[in-house]
């Protein structure tokens, strides 16, 4: 079936107006991040512990009477700007959906057939967790440290990346392609959101440690708490869609290879990758891992997934190369 030009040029559009407006979101989110009140918050306990471990009184936040109803936040400009920044994300996310269901119309088939289609599902897959994260828990200040890897990922894959709208190759027409490459991307996708989440989780301990080297950036970050529940919470979820993904791709390599595994470059690291994500499960529920050694595992195990992604595709040669 010929390519739907018209359609193909509409979502490269929407793509292109996408990435546009989730560099607008990330504005509002670093005004929020810099002026807004949570971050001030943040940064306030930051300062109280620092006093208490010095020696100072505590401080106590003061209580309303009894009987009187508790006092409201007021909604700063800063607040606004957040709210705006969550608006333009979700604006951002419908293009971006548009994009790939437009791409997907043009070429009638899956929008996950090239490097360029791939890098847009994960990150769309992105950003709807991360809207799904933003009900779930006050950390809406963070919001510009996760859509700058998507925005960054999204400029890649648009610029170097970008493949015309075309068939699929005759090696990956098959129905494979949809159940192994959509929870590949998904759980890659997911995966993003706790790897940064652990970076950020370095960068706070390492300030409660050593305040001076992060003074300005590290206080305004939610507490450790928060940042280690995010990631956690979100690695759980993204494992098992990983591995049904890594069993899928086997089944599909026995019939079209003729064997389920042969340590083909992007076999290997993605085996790599699940392995360090199963232990960082593991060490979390058997030897009550917590803090930086989760953290520093769970960031590897992002390293490894986006090594996967750009080296072994784009640098090795091996039976995954077409993609």
């Amino acid at each position: 079936m010929p390519v739907n030009e018209t359609l193909s040029q509409y979502s490269d559009w929407s793509y292109t107006t996408a990435v546009a407006v989730y560099v607008l979101a990330m504005v509002f989110f670093l005004v929020e991040q810099s002026f807004g009140r949570k971050g001030k918050q943040a940064a306030a306990r930051t300062r109280s512990r620092e006093l208490v471990g010095a020696g100072a009184p505590a401080t106590t936040e003061t209580t309303p009477p009894a009987g009187a109803p508790p006092a409201r936040p007021e909604r700063t400009r800063a607040d606004r700007m957040g709210n705006m920044g969550v608006a333009l994300t979700v604006l951002g996310a419908l293009l971006h959906l548009l994009s790939l269901v437009l791409r997907g119309l043009a070429t009638d088939r899956v929008p996950w057939g090239n490097m360029y289609e791939y890098i847009a599902i994960i990150c769309f897959v992105t950003v709807v967790t991360w809207l799904v994260v933003l009900r779930k828990s006050p950390v809406r200040h963070l919001s510009a440290f996760v859509l700058l890897p998507v925005v960054m990922l999204m400029f890649i894959g648009g610029t170097w990346l970008y493949a015309i709208a075309a068939p699929l190759q005759p090696a990956l027409q098959s129905y494979w392609l949809v159940i192994h490459v959509s929870a590949a991307a998904v759980g890659s996708g997911i995966f993003l959101i706790p790897g940064v989440a652990s970076l950020l989780y370095l960068v706070k301990a390492r300030n409660e440690t050593n305040p001076a080297k992060f003074a300005r950036f590290g206080p305004k970050l939610p507490g450790l708490e928060v940042l280690d529940r995010i990631a956690y919470r979100t690695t759980v979820f993204a494992f098992p869609v990983f591995t049904f993904g890594v069993l899928c791709g086997a089944v599909w390599a026995e019939a079209a290879w003729g064997r389920f595994w042969g340590w083909d470059p992007k076999e290997t690291v993605a085996f790599i990758a699940w392995v360090i994500y199963a232990a960082y499960l593991h060490s979390r529920a058997t030897a009550g891992w917590r803090g930086n050694r989760a953290a520093v595992i769970n960031v590897i195990g992002f390293a490894a997934t986006v090594f996967n992604l750009f080296f072994v595709n784009l640098v090795t040669v091996g039976l995954h190369s077409y993609a």
